[in-house]
């Protein structure tokens, strides 16, 4: 009986994949179902975790105005972010993925540097850029754009601005990976019948790189979404998204079942965004 389980483990190949199924398994998954519990006790102001089981903490977080708008800023500022990223990242993988320049490795490099770089150090860098005293107010400011310095810090702006260059590396190293592995027969076939080079890009080079601008897409979202150093020191004590809402649910408020519930909420956000990216990804590669 042991040898056949293992003959269907080879030919499935859940043998190969045991082993990071094992380990997923113990550092993310079983930590993560110890909070169900927690997330369904009641809050005792004063106490701590209260005795019996209630869903009042999901019903507030999915009913509550303040929970919502925090909700719906998370969520706009990663889809905000990802078109960003996938506005700029493009352009630029593309031309790495095609360009034979000798700098070619050393631009690569300039892609890479901002990740080798601690990202409090880039965090804080990007405090003393957009400060009402900073670089770029004290620019604007003598170049006669405006009169004032223009609030850039603890708002929407300053993290969209910090968080789409954070996460714009991990979208460009994503679609030149994808990019240069397309069939250039297909573009060379596509201009031997006379289709121009905007032809060529928009109905053979773009649908046949669809995939990597999805997968460059959820990561950045996925990643956005659960930021929580900088939106923790550029959005300040006040302006608050999720994965802020959360640290300061569990280590400010000691509410360890509203935190563990919020937590819930956006891993399943994230799960169902990933599951919903996985089964178009299906559906496109079923197409072509």
């Amino acid at each position: 009986m042991s040898t056949r389980l293992a003959r269907r483990l080879e030919r499935s190949g859940l043998g190969l994949l045991s082993p990071p199924l094992v380990l997923l398994l113990l550092v993310f998954l079983l930590p993560l179902l110890a909070m169900v519990p927690t997330s369904l006790h009641p809050y005792i102001p004063g106490k701590g975790i209260g005795e019996g089981f209630t869903a009042e903490h999901y019903v507030k977080a999915l009913t509550d105005t303040y929970y919502l708008e925090i909700i719906g800023r998370t969520l706009a500022l990663g889809l905000i972010v990802t078109l960003i990223c996938l506005a700029l990242g493009y352009p630029l993988a593309f031309f790495l993925a095609r360009t034979q320049s000798r700098w070619r490795p050393w631009l690569m490099l300039l892609v890479v540097f901002p990740l080798l770089l601690n990202l409090v150090v880039r965090t804080f860098g990007w405090i003393a850029l957009l400060a009402n005293r900073g670089l770029v107010n004290d620019t604007l400011v003598g170049l006669g754009i405006v009169e004032t310095p223009v609030k850039l810090l603890f708002n929407f702006s300053g993290l969209l601005i910090a968080l789409s260059h954070i996460f714009l590396p991990f979208m460009v190293l994503v679609l030149v990976g994808v990019i240069r592995n397309l069939p250039r027969d297909v573009e060379d076939a596509a201009r031997t019948l006379g289709a121009g080079w905007a032809t060529t890009f928009l109905r053979v080079t773009l649908p046949l790189s669809l995939p990597g601008i999805l997968a460059g897409s959820i990561l950045v979202f996925v990643l956005t979404v659960s930021a929580l150093v900088t939106p923790r020191l550029l959005g300040g004590p006040t302006y608050k998204v999720m994965s802020t809402l959360i640290y300061d649910q569990f280590l400010q408020l000691l509410n360890w079942p509203a935190g563990a519930a919020l937590s819930f909420i956006l891993t399943a956000i994230a799960v169902g965004l990933i599951s919903l990216s996985s089964a178009v990804a299906r559906r496109l590669g079923a197409g072509a």
